[in-house]
């Protein structure tokens, strides 16, 4: 009836759940446990909120429950034969039963109802169209009689909910009662115009209607037009009774629905003897009692449902809401204190103490994880701190005194034995679902005498209130019902029970109670096959990868420890469940080290530059490794925590080692180290420049040694001179391109040698400079204050030129011999220069006359660098001295010139690459006919592209009049030519003027056409305006053989303009299966688009449409369409984009425009992405634009622009107070009042020079004035608005566009 009207909240679909566990290393998380109620709750499908409610008011009806439980496999078959054609297998109850066994035994947070719809013959899309509850609720007991029909449970929904209503028409002359009787399942009772649901029962059974004046009565007897009354009775009352409120109406002025949200109270028990035609009976006949109350939150046109139901079996465990269990902050008057009696306690014994905290809770018992927080409230100082080192952890301390501590509930709570808690303040917990509970013990009568002033007493037995909302499921009171009387979210469903309905002893705290064993074992296995993937995932995630190193295999050696095996890594992997204890892993380790004597030290180690280093040690073996804070990854020495090879060592953060640079004066070796070639240039690398006249060492030491200690161990004389780096990163810079520079290095005062390396701000690569008195008698070292100088020596200023063979892909050719010559150079000599003496010296001209060399660098693979520019120096051309320069065939660029590499169609491989020489200055149009030029083609069907970061084929170069050197092409890049036109200037005009490129995609599902589900039939339109567009598409004459035209009429303002229409681009066939980005794709292949160029899918935008206008974007290039809620009848929008975008899932693309001070119009909008994933308050939405615009924060007025009625909503901060838990909610753009989405229109007004706060425009105030037109003309009863304004309403407003009402039901076979 009401198909489709009640959709969830945005609000509600927005939200996001995410795990608050830990992330899992292999494997999917298992579901969690129930949580503190001990019910379990249903998983919602997308819009199942209103099956959810129902079923689980149905469980919580025993009655219905046991009944249904009563119906055997003889009765209703097995699923395991449902796919037999022979077979009956009635499919719904069963599914029925395993589901209500599933909530009652299985211990789980939330079972599935996937089966059940399956089951109702649901699709996937059934499972996101929210009805109505109370059509569901006939429904589903309709199907359920139609499947146990010929069952002896045929007609248990009868007994239980069915009665009659007698109407009665009285003949106010003859005296003659005419009787028509009607059956019903629930009661519609009215809510518009009354307060309360028995003033609606009076006026239904109790008013009577008069039938005179014009509206007479015909009677039968009398067989003329008669004053009659009409009045309607109970004749029989069902065990049963479901009221179902009118909340949602229809205004037949407005013409639209709407919902009551009045004040409308019900009572937790009602009398009905005066709304009944017998009254003759006792009032346990009448009585009713309420146990269940669905309730509707939301509007007339979206909304969800959750229910409040008493737990009349006790099967949960009730605690007081959560904002009763806070402390209360607020200070006791002195005579309440007085009347508490105080324990006199001893602030160092903490027995006295626990015991005084067990003693004064109303429950006589304590979570053991609050324990610690109550005995810091208690004393002012933690566990830790005051008791941890002598007593060791709490639960050691509780279990060494079970006499007085006794572990409750699990081993959850911590009681005293003296004086244990009631049962009923802790029922069984979850885990305990299918073991025995004592059901008969009562709570005890003096708890309540402990409750404070501000606590209200915990419920009777059978009168625990919970609110099952989907997958939670929270404590309620009693009196909490009242708060839905009224507002949006108020009581929409009522069900009560006859109080003579008496529940029998052994069905409370009993979940198994009339459960069929097959179920019952069919729950134990769950819950077995749980606990394993429980066990199993926290064993993966508790288990931590130890790097174990044993000091047999290490040395002390520069202050740090060093592996004596080169060859291996030097430590040993383990395995180990970080909740065992430190002696758990010291005897794990005794096992794997058999020939280990004496004491074993475990002490946390890292791996740093200079070596291994200690830092503290694990001493006490009953803690577990979680809380000794070792991780995976960890490090472990293993040692016997004295010394290491006879070595002492020093562990802690003071002593952690320092790799430092040694540097001396060594000129000895300089023709040695010039010989070696390659490994000269490395060894000299990043100190001096390389130079010969230095010699480097890295040693470690101490960070906690002196500069005097760290003297004494290199050897040095006491006179020697320690130097550090002076300014070390600008010498590098300018030194780099000479090579017979200086550099200065400062002289550490004669002070600093008692200061430590730590003190001294030493680290790991430092350069540290040691010189002898001796050492400033060479020209090479200049003492001038506390600054040395080291000038390069000039033995050291020479370049090695290595001829090599021909190339290929840029990687040098290693089975010919390599000839290599040393050239002297210097940092001002040109590089033609350094060219022509190594070809003078390799007699190159002789051999190849006439043929051209230039010289290339490599990098550090090997890979020849583009040639180097011959005009410069050394010294500006970038090329170090004593470095090494190939000398290879081939032309070198000039100062004016680029080195480029192309490759044709295909990114660059090995062999692939050509080589061009261009200008700087030369245009993307000239680059590619030189390129087409070598390669012998021509033609105008190509174009460039350049690399992305990955190197694959990226973005085309679209402005081919635009200057190598004005795109930032660099020297050496590669470029792809690629087969194919650029686009034409039609898809490029918003790249100047702001206007956009649209593919309007329409989708059809023809189930004829296709053997299987799920298959979508996509028609693409291409949105044209011939206003803005000068070149149309060429159509294929293989395209689609109609060519279809549709106006835009439907299309919003926000797209169309006057004389736009809609082209049809051909049809495309695709899977919901297929992902967002297969979509993309395939629209691309349609004939009609081959002269669209989009380099990526990444550079389409696609929106989803409602209306003709703009509604979402669609996120996830891999998600796939029916993830994406894509079904029949939904219009996609496909728009070009200029750079790739991926949207996060609360990253909102907004139209933002600045107002123009002064007058009633704005600037041209622009694109905003704003990210609303950590805050979507308008604070932060003003801050993004503040950053944008370039503005302050508080200076920007924000507005949001609603189209349909051409206003706008000032964007403020406001104040929103649960109805439930009385408390500020956070401030989010996303939801009510503002719903802030994709395309929306923002305003923004810099109020320092624009004083008018009105963001109307003169468009707007032109399309009010067109609304208050349309809306006299419907007052007069004149003609409907022009078809340009056919979609607006009476208020000003555009007809919402809704998913179609699809009527509910459930298929069911045919049983006989």
């Amino acid at each position: 009836m009401f198909g489709n009207l009640f959709e969830e909240d945005e609000e509600e679909g927005l939200s996001s759940t995410s795990s608050k566990g830990r992330v899992s290393k292999v494997g999917e998380e298992p579901p969690p446990h129930r949580g503190r109620s001990n019910l379990c709750g249903i998983k919602n499908q997308g819009g199942t909120c209103y099956l959810n409610s129902l079923l689980q008011t149905l469980l919580f009806t025993p009655e219905f429950r046991e009944e249904l439980f009563r119906l055997g496999p003889e009765e209703l078959g097995c699923l395991e034969d449902k796919d037999k054609p022979e077979a009956k297998v009635r499919v719904i109850p069963l599914e029925l039963q395993r589901l209500f066994a599933h909530l009652l035994l299985v211990d789980q947070q939330s079972a599935s109802t996937a089966s059940l719809t399956d089951s109702f013959g649901w699709n996937s899309s059934e499972g996101t169209n929210q009805h109505d509850v109370q059509e569901l609720n006939r429904i589903l007991f309709s199907a359920l009689e139609h499947s146990l029909v010929g069952t002896s449970g045929s007609a248990f929904i009868d007994r239980l909910y069915h009665g009659t209503i007698v109407n009665s028409i009285i003949c106010k002359e003859c005296g003659n009662v005419s009787q028509r009787q009607e059956d019903f399942l629930d009661l519609t009772v009215c809510v518009c115009g009354v307060c309360s649901l028995e003033e609606a029962l009076w006026n239904m059974f109790v008013e009577e209607e008069l039938f005179e004046g014009n509206n007479l009565y015909r009677c039968a007897q009398c067989d003329r037009l008669v004053t009659a009354a009409k009045s309607a009775k109970l004749r029989k009352l069902p065990p049963f009774m479901t009221m179902s409120l009118l909340r949602f109406s229809f205004d037949f002025a407005k013409l639209e629905r709407y919902k009551e949200t009045g004040r409308y109270s019900f009572p937790l028990t009602i009398n009905l003897r005066p709304f009944c035609e017998q009254v003759d009976g006792d009032d346990s006949d009448y009585s009713y009692e309420l146990f269940s109350v669905i309730i509707h939150k939301g509007g007339c046109y979206g909304g969800h449902y959750h229910v409040y139901i008493r737990d009349i079996d006790e099967l949960g465990r009730w605690e007081p809401p959560e904002e009763e269990r806070k402390p209360k902050t607020q200070k006791k008057g002195k005579e309440e204190v007085k009347e508490k009696p105080q324990l006199k306690l001893n602030g160092d014994d903490p027995l006295s103490i626990f015991t005084s905290i067990i003693a004064e809770e109303s429950l006589k018992s304590v979570l053991l994880d609050q324990l610690g927080q109550k005995l810091m409230e208690k004393t002012g100082s933690s566990w830790n701190k005051k008791f941890k080192k002598q007593y060791g952890p709490i639960a050691k301390f509780l279990q060494s005194h079970s006499d007085v501590f006794l572990l409750v509930c699990n081993g959850t709570r911590v009681a005293l034995k003296a004086n244990l808690p009631s049962p009923e303040a802790e029922p069984c917990s979850p885990a305990e679902l299918t073991t025995n509970c004592d059901p008969s013990t009562t709570p005890d009568p003096g708890a309540s005498e402990h409750l404070g002033p501000n606590q209200k007493p915990e419920p009777e037995q059978g009168s625990h209130w919970f609110d099952l909302n989907d997958s939670t499921v929270m404590s309620i009171r009693e009196s909490d019902i009242e708060k839905q009387f009224q507002g949006k979210e108020s009581a929409y469903m009522l069900f009560y029970r006859k109080t003579q309905l008496h529940r029998p002893s052994e069905a409370l705290n009993n979940p198994q109670y009339k459960v069929p064993s097959q179920l019952i074992q069919m729950a134990e296995e769950e819950n077995i096959k749980l606990q394993k993937m429980r066990e199993a995932f926290e064993a993966s995630n508790n288990t931590v990868e130890l790097c174990l190193h044993l000091a047999p295999y290490y040395r002390l050696e520069n202050g740090a420890l060093q592996s004596i095996s080169k060859e291996s890594n030097g430590y040993t992997a383990l395995s180990f469940d970080r909740r065992k204890s430190v002696g758990d892993l010291r005897l794990a380790i005794y096992q794997m080290q058999e020939l280990w004597e004496g004491d074993m030290a475990l002490t946390v180690a890292k791996s740093l530059p200079a070596g291994l280093h200690l830092y503290n040690t694990l001493t006490d073996d009953n803690i577990s490794l979680f809380s000794a804070g070792i991780q995976s990854s960890t490090h472990l020495f293993v040692w016997n925590g004295r010394e290491v090879c006879g070595a002492t060592v020093l562990i802690g953060a003071e002593w952690e080692p320092v790799l430092l640079t040694v540097v001396r004066p060594s000129f000895d070796d300089v023709e040695y180290e010039m010989e070696d070639g390659v490994e000269c240039e490395d060894n000299r690398e990043g100190f001096e420049n390389g130079s010969p006249g230095l010699k480097r060492e890295a040693r470690g030491f101490a960070g906690g040694a002196t500069l005097g200690e760290v003297r004494e161990a290199l050897g040095e004389p006491k006179e020697s001179l320690l130097c550090q780096e002076h300014n070390g990163g600008k010498r590098r810079e300018q030194g780099a391109g000479e090579g017979g520079g200086s550099s200065g290095w400062r002289v550490f005062p004669h002070d600093d040698m008692q200061r430590t390396l730590k003190e001294l701000s030493l680290k790991d690569g430092d350069a540290l400079l040691v010189l002898e008195p001796q050492s400033f008698d060479s020209s090479v070292f200049t003492l001038n204050g506390d600054v040395v100088t080291v000038t390069t020596p000039s033995d050291c200023r020479w370049l090695q030129v290595e001829l090599h063979p021909p190339v290929t892909g840029g990687l040098v050719e290693q089975e010919e011999e390599i000839k290599k010559i040393k050239v002297p150079a210097t940092g001002s000599m040109l590089l033609c220069e350094v060219k022509q003496r190594a070809i003078e010296e390799l007699q190159l001209q002789d051999q190849t006359p006439g043929a051209q060399y230039c010289l290339r660098q490599t990098d550090c693979t090997g890979k020849l660098l583009p040639p180097v520019c011959e005009e410069l120096s050394v010294r500006d051309a970038g090329v170090r001295l004593m470095t090494t320069l190939s000398l290879c065939l081939g032309n070198a660029p000039k100062a004016s010139q680029l080195f480029l590499h192309f490759t044709m169609g295909a990114a660059p491989s090995a062999g692939m690459e050509i080589d061009i020489i261009v200008e700087k200055t030369c245009t993307v149009k000239e680059c590619l006919k030189a390129m087409l030029d070598v390669v012998g083609l021509d033609g105008t069907c190509w174009h460039l592209r350049r690399l992305d970061w990955c190197e694959e084929v990226g973005e085309p170069l679209m402005d081919e009049d635009a200057s190598l050197s004005e795109l930032k092409i660099s020297n050496g890049e590669t470029l792809v030519v690629t087969e194919g036109r650029l686009p034409p200037k039609v898809l490029q005009c918003f790249q100047s003027d702001c206007r956009f490129m649209f593919l309007i995609v329409s989708f059809t599902f023809i189930p004829l056409f296709f053997p299987y589900q799920g298959f979508l039939k996509i028609s693409v339109w291409l949105y044209v305006d011939p206003l803005n567009i000068q070149t149309d598409f060429n159509h294929s004459e293989n395209g689609p053989a109609l060519e279809k035209t549709m106006t835009a009429g439907k299309i919003n303002s926000l797209f169309a303009g006057k004389g736009t229409e809609l082209r049809s681009m051909g049809q495309v066939e695709i899977s919901d299966e297929a992902t967002l980005e297969e979509l993309k794709t395939q629209i691309l292949t349609l004939p009609a688009l081959q002269d669209v160029c989009v380099p990526a899918t990444g550079f389409m935008r696609v929106w989803q449409l409602e209306g003709g206008r703009p509604a979402r974007i669609l996120r996830g290039q891999q998600v796939t369409l029916r993830k994406l809620k894509l079904t029949s009848g939904m219009d996609l929008c496909v728009q070009q984009l200029l750079k790739e975008e991926d949207l996060g899932p609360k990253e909102v693309l907004l139209n933002v425009k600045m107002g123009i001070p002064g007058e009633k119009c704005y600037y041209p909008s622009e694109e905003l992405v704003w990210d609303a994933s950590h805050d979507s308050s308008p604070r932060c939405l003003r801050t993004c634009l503040a950053a944008h615009y370039g503005l302050s924060p508080d200076s920007l007025l924000l507005a949001k622009h609603q189209p349909d009625k051409h206003i706008w909503e000032e964007i403020c901060s406001w104040t929103h107070v649960s109805k439930k838990k009385k408390k500020k909610k956070a401030e989010s753009l996303l939801g009510a009042p503002f719903h802030l989405k994709d395309g929306d229109t923002v305003g923004i007004k810099n109020l320092l020079i624009d004083t008018n706060r009105n963001f109307i425009t003169l468009e707007d105030e032109q399309g009010q004035q067109r609304l208050r037109e349309q809306q006299e003309q419907r007052r007069k009863g004149g003609n409907a608005a022009d078809s340009n304004s056919a979609g607006f309403q009476k208020n000003g407003g555009q007809t919402k566009t809704r998913k179609p009402e699809v009527a509910l039901s459930i298929s069911v076979g045919q049983f006989k």
